[in-house]
């Protein structure tokens, strides 16, 4: 059964992951693997330097990432030319991992862009992890330091909250304690799995 796994920036996307990983579900993490097809040597890291140019590039030789994201988050036309570069290599080294499960095992893709990149159609169920706006710019604020108005920007810089819920099979709603959100995400895997049978 292969799974979206979806939500906007500080929904709790990836302590559902952990929490889905503890209930023995194979978790694909795209933004990790967006790090990994853009490290020293690989082609990832050539198509965005030959797109970008060496500005994006720290002193080792490694992708400088808030300088890239300052070009991308504030231009569009730029975030889709790196989108071109990035996603087909990030789709093949998922390909990859989700074979590697094995045919039985029920595979989650972690996916922040899911609805931005029209991925839902993709898969089995998509499950998106929902909080209010103004929780995301409170987490942002407070757990990472943010201003409001770059959280406000990063927000508006992805699909809307009902575009996301839209798009989902099951609505994992995070407003209330850490149990809480074990107690919502047991349930949704217990109602895929029944599902797969």
């Amino acid at each position: 059964m292969r799974v979206g796994l979806t939500g906007g920036i500080a929904s709790g996307k990836s302590t559902v992951a952990a929490v889905l990983r503890d209930l023995g579900v194979v978790v694909i993490d795209a933004d990790q693997l967006a790090r990994e097809v853009v490290e020293p040597g690989t082609p990832g890291l050539a198509g965005v330097v030959e797109e970008f140019g060496t500005e994006v590039l720290a002193e080792d030789g490694s992708l400088d990432r808030p300088a890239l994201g300052a070009i991308v988050f504030a231009d569009p036309e730029r975030r889709a030319a790196l989108e071109q570069i990035l996603h087909p290599l990030i789709r093949a080294r998922s390909a990859e991992l989700e074979a590697a499960a094995g045919a039985d095992a029920m595979v989650v893709h972690d996916i922040p862009l899911l609805v931005e990149t029209g991925q839902q159609d993709r898969f089995d169920a998509v499950v998106v992890v929902d909080v209010p706006e103004d929780e995301q710019v409170r987490r942002m604020v407070t757990d990472r330091g943010w201003t409001e108005e770059d959280a406000r920007a990063r927000i508006a810089a992805q699909a809307t909250r009902d575009e996301r819920r839209a798009a989902a099979t099951y609505v994992v709603e995070n407003t209330g304690t850490r149990d809480d959100l074990r107690h919502r995400v047991t349930e949704v895997v217990a109602e895929l799995r029944a599902g797969a049978r």
